[in-house]
């Protein structure tokens, strides 16, 4: 059962995907131990270490006087949490939620063009902005090879001369 094993990895993956988002959350609220861990762990007189500390002491610095300006970390925290939720769709049913898939896909796509100009307007280092960006290449490389197990799929159903979607309700009727 060919299409039993695609759907197995394609779960795998996204399984890997949403992992992945939900820390990439999960980042956003210990701001100051990760930070705090970055300046000790990079070398010392390097543009790196230098930029690490400034951001450091610019948080710690807001942290004490506008708190509630980091409101905006935990919602981007959660924002993380909701999207990862958004592909437990195509994890029960890749055929029937590619569109999240294609969702997911675009959004990694916009992330590089996003980093860059909100990048430069906020005074964020090139170096910075391409590890964002990284964000968006990895997410879509994983995606399109989720994507192109997923059309496989329906290519399969469609020659088999099965519809996708009666397809999906015996498994999920069995299950």
């Amino acid at each position: 059962m060919r299409d039993d094993r695609t759907q197995k990895t394609i779960r795998q993956l996204l399984l890997l995907f949403m992992v992945c988002l939900f820390l990439s959350g999960l980042t956003a609220i210990p701001v100051d131990l990760q930070l705090g861990i970055l300046v000790k762990s990079v070398k010392q007189d390097t543009t790196l270490h230098a930029w690490l500390q400034k951001v450091l002491l610019a948080y710690r610095e807001v942290a004490n006087e506008y708190p509630f300006l980091f409101y905006g970390y935990d919602w981007l925290a959660f924002a993380h949490f909701i999207l990862a939720l958004l592909f437990l769709g195509p994890y029960r049913d890749p055929v029937k939620n590619i569109w999240i898939i294609q969702f997911g896909l675009i959004t990694c796509v916009l992330v590089i063009p996003f980093a860059f100009a909100a990048g430069y307007f906020r005074g964020i280092p090139l170096g910075w902005r391409l590890i964002d960006c990284s964000f968006g290449v990895f997410g879509f490389l994983l995606l399109r090879i989720i994507y192109t197990k997923t059309k496989s799929l329906i290519n399969e159903y469609n020659q088999n001369g099965n519809s996708c979607s009666n397809r999906m309700v015996a498994q999920q009727t069995a299950g």
